[in-house]
């Protein structure tokens, strides 16, 4: 069985209700492995020769009422290589339990505090740790933003000691997917890259412009400057002939038509006639 060395974050968020964990390893594919959640009943990361039962039942165990502590007892009481397992858990309420087999390669170890468990195996030290738990605890980014802010610090403390390799960012929240159908709210791997967790950023990056929403501040009228602007990008792309200078309703089409190209129907209302400034800034960097 592969080691899983790596070093994990996993939270809760009691202000936007979401769990979430954040990850890196030199090994392929950590997202595919370590992280496990499900809304209203925690998250999990299980690593070093990771169990990935542990995932699946430890949410059983937490959506049936227990404690992250109860149900990390359970688990590990029915493993019988329990001593090489490396797991961290929070439950329904956040509240957190981590473990550290003694087989676990060095250095290996945890920490726990109020919404959070961290942990990690075969790292350069404590130091990677003790520099996520500062960057966690000190930052006032929303709840993405400083899980990933946090790994980025203990990678860039340490981190794991054979190198660099994958990162992932999975956060789930009640109705916090596309659409609302399901919880999966942030789901972004890089999976084999030499310098992974900048690449995972860019990804959030790019999830929330095409998943945010601005707020009425930053709504700007299809009027002035703004139609300018888009009524080049359309002659730009061939959307409208380069003698078309109204915003009228042939413009409205090929408006319409640019935008469900681009992917930004949820950062536009082209009825009530707004468009979200950092996707009109985009649009304007990206080809005006």
């Amino acid at each position: 069985m592969p080691n899983v060395s790596t070093f994990s974050l996993v939270a809760y968020d009691p202000t936007c209700g979401a769990w979430g964990i954040a990850v890196a390893s030199k090994f392929p594919a950590v997202g595919a492995v370590v992280p496990w959640a499900e809304a209203g009943a925690g998250a999990v990361a299980t690593q070093s020769f990771a169990n990935t039962t542990f995932g699946p039942r430890g949410l059983t165990f937490m959506r049936s009422g227990d404690s992250a502590q109860t149900a990390l007892k359970r688990l590990l009481d029915q493993d019988p290589h329990a001593a090489q397992r490396q797991i961290g858990m929070v439950d329904t309420h956040g509240a957190p339990a981590t473990f550290t087999g003694d087989e676990c390669f060095p250095w290996a170890g945890g920490r726990i505090g109020e919404h959070y468990a961290m942990q990690g195996n075969l790292l350069t030290g404590p130091e990677t740790l003790e520099a996520m738990e500062t960057v966690f605890l000190s930052s006032r980014a929303e709840f993405p933003e400083k899980l990933l802010a946090a790994l980025l610090a203990g990678d860039r403390a340490g981190g794991d000691k054979r190198g660099r390799q994958s990162a992932a960012l999975y956060i789930v929240k009640p109705e916090g997917g596309y659409g609302g159908f399901n919880d999966r709210w942030i789901d972004y791997r890089v999976d084999d890259h030499p310098d992974p967790i900048p690449q995972l950023a860019s990804l959030l990056q790019l999830h929330q412009l095409y998943f945010g929403k601005s707020g009425p501040e930053d709504e700007l009228p299809l009027e002035g400057e703004t139609v300018d602007g888009l009524l080049r990008i359309l002659q730009k792309l061939g959307y409208l002939p380069q003698d078309h200078q109204r915003y009228d309703q042939k413009a409205r089409t090929a408006l319409t038509a640019m935008i469900g190209n681009e992917n930004f129907e949820d950062r536009t209302d082209l009825e009530k006639g707004v468009i979200d400034r950092p996707v009109f800034k985009f649009l304007m960097e990206k080809y005006a």
